[in-house]
């Protein structure tokens, strides 16, 4: 049972940065997907990015692609996401993400993923 615990959220301005971690324990190998979605309120949760554990294959949404990074750590137990450029409308509960994968695709469909963290709030104010 993969258990996730995601972080680092906050409240800044326009234009600032954040990190969130998120600790993954449990896993029997690399062979994970991991994610970040987000979800602002009345909206639906939203595919943010994923990075494959075993070869930190990444791929992003159009929206974040350029001020996003998702990374692994050396030991592929805790995936950050950098967000640079904030605007106000990434402004959203950012939750972590987890499922299994042997070939090396990692969905952007929040029912593919079994395991969730929390999640962390990010308010970005103008």
């Amino acid at each position: 049972q993969v258990q996730l615990v995601d972080s680092g959220g906050g409240s800044v301005q326009a234009g600032g940065s954040l990190r969130l971690p998120c600790i993954a324990s449990g896993a029997r190998d690399t062979r994970y997907c991991m994610a970040w979605f987000r979800q602002a309120p009345g909206q639906q949760r939203e595919w943010v990015a994923s990075i494959y554990n075993s070869d930190g294959a990444t791929i992003y949404a159009v929206s974040v692609e350029g001020r996003f990074t998702i990374s692994q750590d050396g030991a592929k137990n805790t995936v950050h996401l950098r967000l640079n450029s904030l605007k106000p409308e990434d402004t959203a509960m950012y939750y972590c993400a987890a499922r299994r994968s042997f070939g090396g695709y990692c969905s952007t469909w929040q029912y593919d993923y079994n395991y969730w963290g929390q999640g962390t709030q990010v308010t970005v104010s103008s």
